[in-house]
């Protein structure tokens, strides 16, 4: 059996098919996991969740920004951009029952002892139980009957520091924004959500998330994480993989097998990108 993580999908199923194609995975003996953003921006998001949820137990993912928007946006609290091509899932009379899948999952998930997922990554300032505590204040209510309340309540980038006296919209915003959107913070671990550069381009006081130490975490304990496609895979640490290598912009599509810890990758060659 082989643990594989497959990195921002955004409604490219044809990469996705010719990526598992190339480790011939097996449902029936591998497991899939994903670090979010399974649709938007791709021509294919409707036959990219039947195909994830036609998995059953052999696929597991977080959420990532992309997937909550368009959950928002089917329930009818935002519209949806042309560039999302979103049109087809939305319409599809599957729709309703893809969005209440999507909506059972969570924002941190843990593979094993040592490996967490996570579509942004980890604030520096959680342990993997932290996060997957916080996840589950999330996960409750985006489950329940008051999503849409979640849902419509979700957008902003107030607050954008971590205090443990947060309560109600303040709190599950951060949470989500924390795990859905972050990528660099400012001094006092300050989340900023305008910058998407990678940090060789940086000519700021930015520091992105996983260059500062994380005193919750162990040496052993590693976090897999998409969202970021000008990383390219990048972090110059084996304890931060990144799997948003930037399929849907032209480039490639990565999975991560989690016990040889090697990547294998597919190059899109398509006309429509995003």
């Amino acid at each position: 059996m082989s643990n594989y993580v497959v990195g921002d999908i955004q409604g490219c199923y044809a990469g996705l098919r010719q990526l598992l194609d190339k480790v011939q995975f097996d449902p029936s003996r591998d497991k899939l996991w994903a670090v979010g953003d399974l649709v938007a921006r791709g021509p294919d998001s409707l036959d990219t969740l039947l195909f994830l949820k036609s998995l059953g137990s052999a696929f597991e993912t977080v959420l990532g920004n992309h997937d909550l928007h368009f959950l928002a946006i089917f329930g009818k609290l935002k519209k949806a951009k042309r560039s999302d091509f979103l049109e087809p899932l939305i319409q599809s009379p599957h729709a309703e029952e893809l969005a209440n899948w999507l909506r059972s999952k969570p924002l941190a998930l843990r593979i094993n002892k040592d490996t967490l997922l996570s579509h942004a990554g980890l604030y520096p300032h959680w342990s993997f139980e932290k996060a997957l505590g916080l996840s589950d204040e999330v996960s409750t209510i985006l489950a329940g009957p008051k999503h849409l309340s979640l849902l419509s309540s979700m957008y902003g980038s107030k607050p954008d520091r971590w205090e443990e006296e947060l309560k109600d919209t303040d709190r599950l915003r951060f949470i989500i924004n924390a795990f859905t959107r972050m990528r660099y913070l400012k001094k006092s671990s300050i989340l900023e959500f305008e910058t998407k550069c990678a940090p060789n381009k940086l000519n700021s006081n930015l520091n992105p998330w996983f260059t500062i130490k994380n005193d919750n975490i162990n040496k052993h304990q590693r976090i897999v994480f998409g969202h970021w496609a000008t990383l390219m895979g990048k972090t110059h640490s084996n304890q931060y993989v990144a799997l948003d290598t930037g399929y849907v912009w032209g480039h490639t599509m990565t999975l991560y097998c989690i016990e040889s810890e090697s990547r294998i990758s597919v190059q899109n060659n398509s006309k429509q990108l995003a």
